[in-house]
């Protein structure tokens, strides 16, 4: 492995400080290596290209931005957690430059986990993210309407606070507050969850990996497509955001045994480390 990027949450000294014990670490290793803040996504993504490795230096969020960052580059992620749950995250400080250069040598084993695409059909912008994408209300406690098909079918118009599109990976975040289901990270299917359904449908659906959700949204207030809970768009009454499988996944390299999420999943929900 001849380049590592190192991308850390600026908002943690200790991350920072980190990333740069890191460098030097890579460095005496005779791999270069290049640090970034995790919340300046478009240069991390000018850095990006030719790195056969990124580092993720803080949380899941630290995570979600660095995916979105790297993601049309292919490059494997490793989280180093110095946040709380860490879903995501494969290694904690104490642990990370013992096991790093087993890493680098080539030793552990793939998992590739499926990311959304969103578009914001009135601007033609399109968004990829890691975890879930929301469209409902901004800050306002007023409900909005968003009318949801599936594939061009009417499934629901909902009364709600919004509707949430997520990952496998999103299941364990926003998805799962909202008392939905729990996907395991490789599966590629979606999970549409209405937040707070008021007089409507209130159920959550696994819809297969194909499927192409629309949501209208109509309101007199402030909306807003949220994408990952970091980036946000707003909507104007009548907008539609189209929701699917994105081209790209998000690449994790891991040296834990390959069972791992049904190890740790349990304690991970309570809140411990593991």
């Amino acid at each position: 492995m001849k380049q590592v990027g190192i991308l850390y949450h600026p908002k943690i000294e200790r991350a920072k400080a980190f990333s740069a014990e890191l460098s030097t670490f890579l460095e005496a290793k005779g791999v270069l290596s290049w640090i970034c803040s995790a919340w300046d996504e478009e240069q991390a993504s000018a850095k990006a290209s030719g790195s056969g490795l990124v580092l993720s230096v803080g949380g899941d969020g630290t995570i979600l931005r660095a995916v979105r960052a790297i993601a049309p580059y292919s490059v494997p992620v490793v989280g180093i957690n110095f946040g709380h749950l860490g879903f995501m995250t494969e290694l904690t400080i104490d642990t990370a430059l013992d096991k790093l250069p087993d890493l680098l040598d080539g030793k552990g084993w793939m998992e590739e986990r499926a990311m959304l695409q969103a578009e914001l059909a009135s601007s033609g912008t399109v968004l990829h993210g890691l975890n879930d994408v929301f469209v409902g209300r901004r800050s306002l406690v007023r409900l909005v309407r968003v009318e949801t098909r599936i594939n061009g079918e009417l499934l629901a118009t909902y009364r709600a606070d919004g509707v949430i599109v997520a990952t496998a990976t999103g299941s364990t975040g926003y998805s799962l507050a909202a008392d939905g289901p729990i996907l395991h990270p490789q599966a590629r299917e979606l999970v549409l969850k209405p937040v707070c359904p008021h007089f409507c449908f209130d159920r959550t659906l696994v819809l297969p990996s194909e499927s192409k959700v629309t949501m209208k949204v109509s309101t007199t207030h402030e909306a807003v497509m949220s994408l990952d809970g970091q980036v946000e768009l707003p909507l104007q009454d009548g907008d539609e955001v189209k929701v699917s499988v994105s081209p790209y996944v998000a690449r994790f390299l891991r040296i834990q045994p390959v069972q791992y999420f049904y190890t740790s999943l349990e304690a991970k929900l309570r809140g411990a480390r593991v």
